[in-house]
């Protein structure tokens, strides 16, 4: 089984400073929907590990991140992807949880449901808690891309010596890496 972990804002929709509560808000980055298909045309199937906070912010509730989710899976089935899963952590930051980035707790959740070596799994983010994370929880490849908070996330994860394993401009670069350098990860 072929996985790659997926980060949610900044990676496969624009990420906004008031966060996404509706639909209507859901924008969906340049050349995403092409790169997850890419990915499923490969045999890879895509989990998504993302944080949440606009839930106990009150911002939108759990059943309007679900539709949320469920509209954003649809499109990508239309574009001819498909998202396996969807780990979401709901917590604040001060909420010391062990599921919110960059503690490693959804991946090791889908790890128990999936039954999977984390060392064959790959982790694309755009924010140094996804790298960190992805280290943490011990996933073979991590990928850093520049969009979102990609470029700040670079120098930070310069800054404290925690290492992607790549960088790339987008997901569709991060996709067509993975590929092209490791097909099997």
């Amino acid at each position: 089984m072929k996985i790659v972990f997926i980060d949610r804002d900044g990676v496969i929709n624009k990420d906004r400073p008031d966060y996404v509560r509706s639909w209507s808000e859901f924008e969906f980055l340049p050349g995403s929907l092409d790169a997850l298909e890419l990915l499923t045309l490969n045999g890879y199937q895509i989990i998504l590990i993302t944080n949440q906070s606009v839930i106990n912010r009150r911002m939108v509730t759990a059943a309007g991140l679900q539709e949320i989710h469920k509209k954003m899976t649809a499109t990508v089935v239309d574009h001819g992807g498909s998202i396996e899963a969807i780990y979401y952590c709901p917590h604040l930051p001060e909420d010391g949880c062990n599921c919110r980035k960059p503690e490693p707790g959804l991946i090791y959740r889908a790890q128990a449901d999936y039954g999977l070596d984390l060392s064959k799994t790959c982790m694309i983010g755009d924010n140094m808690k996804d790298i960190w994370c992805a280290r943490r929880a011990g996933c073979g490849r991590v990928i850093l891309v520049r969009t979102g908070h990609g470029k700040e996330a670079e120098r930070l994860c310069r800054d404290a010596g925690i290492k992607a394993d790549h960088v790339a401009d987008d997901l569709m670069a991060a996709v067509k890496w993975l590929l092209t350098d490791l097909p099997d990860c």
